[in-house]
């Protein structure tokens, strides 16, 4: 892994004056934003500031997905029958690196992207190596019995850090993963409060 990872992640941190990933080592962990829901942010964001703020905490979450990715998936949500933003984070939590770093085989988002890029995982006994591929439910995502060595997968799986959500059936001994249910924004283990409703009024504009 690069040292450039963390320091991107802590960098998020930084920019949006939150623990984003409730990690121990982020730089906000021993010192407190100011007061307030926006933290350090002096004065009341306007409107379209807050809804910023929304997108950027969501998009960073997840790897900070690229803009025009991120907006294809309003663009899905929107589209589906339901509450658009429960719509959103179901289609983010179904990619496959998110379930690669839910199922607790790599420490971090970051990781799980490198991790399906260099070809270390299967979806129902298929080599995947793009990290976006949508995930159904059923569906069985296991680490190749290599990868499984490595000791990003094995510091990862004995993590108390965080716990494997009930959406995920998991299985670290064997390396494998089996994709339950489409969870609902309550379901999902975020560390900070995520306002996708916000995120689907910020490209609704």
């Amino acid at each position: 892994m690069s040292e450039k990872r963390p320091q991107a992640k802590h960098k998020i941190d930084r920019r949006l004056g939150v623990n984003l990933w409730g990690r121990a080592k982020s730089p906000f962990n021993t010192r407190q934003t100011g007061p307030g829901q926006h933290g350090a942010n002096r004065g009341k964001l306007s409107d379209y500031g807050t809804q910023l703020r929304a997108k950027q905490k969501l998009k960073g979450y997840y790897a900070n997905i690229g803009e025009r990715q991120f907006s294809r998936y309003y663009d899905e949500a929107i589209r589906l029958r339901g509450d658009s933003g429960q719509q959103l984070i179901g289609l983010l939590e179904r990619r496959l690196d998110a379930i690669i770093y839910r199922a607790k085989f790599v420490p971090t988002v970051f990781a799980a992207r490198q991790f399906v890029s260099h070809g270390h995982v299967t979806v129902n006994g298929k080599r995947v190596n793009a990290p976006s591929y949508r995930i159904n439910e059923g569906d069985v995502i296991e680490v190749r019995e290599k990868s499984r060595q490595l000791a990003v997968y094995i510091v990862a799986t004995e993590m108390a850090e965080r716990d494997v959500p009930e959406y995920i059936s998991v299985d670290h001994k064997a390396g494998k993963a089996t994709f339950l249910r489409t969870p609902k924004m309550e379901d999902v283990p975020y560390p900070v409060q995520m306002e996708p409703n916000l995120v689907i009024e910020f490209y609704s504009r």
